[in-house]
């Protein structure tokens, strides 16, 4: 099984009423016919979690960030439990635009895992996959900064990450269950996707690539395709 997981950001374009939009195309890719063997995902800002979910209950729906506090008087926080009520299946964690300190996804992930919730720990180089992959989250994602929302994917500009983040993983959980390997950072094209699979990662995390495309149906579908070598 292959994933692919769309993060809208805070894009106004794909925010509010264009969420729905956004959430049609990606559960479109996802109801089509013929079985895929691709599972994809939808990242969304917290106020669009509990609509969607209800929406489109075929769709996983991940939050984008969660913060480590728990449910009660703890106001403006975005709690994994609250998130798991509306509606979430999931989170990124530690995202490079919204980082967090070692001891707070330590907590979160094994938050997610007693909620029964994926967790999606973002990576910076090989050294912090190692590092997350003792967690055991579901999946790391491995996204150098300087290439995200660069156009330049990280499987064209750097794939010896993608391979030396695979060892990374399997040193970082030995004795204990891997993670799935993540490509993320500056994918927008089938080709960067046939790439990263080639060099043994199992799913991508990309945003821009989807949200500024003109058509997100027909990028959603032509990126999922590329898993299989479909066009």
């Amino acid at each position: 099984m292959f994933h692919f997981i769309v993060n809208s950001k805070n894009y106004e374009n794909a925010a509010g009423e264009f969420a729905t939009d956004l959430a049609r195309a990606a559960s479109e890719f996802k109801s089509r016919s013929k079985p895929s063997p691709v599972e994809i995902y939808l990242a969304v800002p917290a106020f669009s979690v509990s609509c969607l979910s209800r929406d489109f209950p075929n769709l996983p729906i991940l939050t984008q960030h969660l913060d480590d506090a728990k449910p009660g008087s703890t106001t403006g926080y975005l709690v994994p439990k609250i998130a798991k009520i509306s509606g979430a299946r999931g989170s990124l964690i530690n995202h490079s635009e919204h980082r967090l300190d070692s001891t707070a996804i330590e907590i979160l992930v094994q938050t997610l895992r007693d909620l029964g919730m994926k967790s999606v720990v973002c990576a910076q180089d090989e050294t912090e996959v190692e590092k997350f992959a003792n967690l055991e989250p579901d999946f790391v994602a491995i996204e150098p900064p300087e290439l995200i929302g660069s156009g330049n994917a990280v499987s064209k500009a750097r794939p010896e990450l993608i391979t030396d983040s695979l060892q990374a993983l399997k040193r970082g959980s030995a004795g204990k269950r891997e993670p799935t390997l993540l490509c993320g950072a500056g994918i927008v094209e089938p080709q960067d996707v046939t790439t990263a699979v080639t060099l043994g990662a199992k799913g991508i995390l990309v945003a821009s690539g989807v949200i500024k495309a003109k058509d997100w149906k027909a990028t959603i579908q032509a990126l999922g395709d590329a898993f299989t070598g479909e066009r």
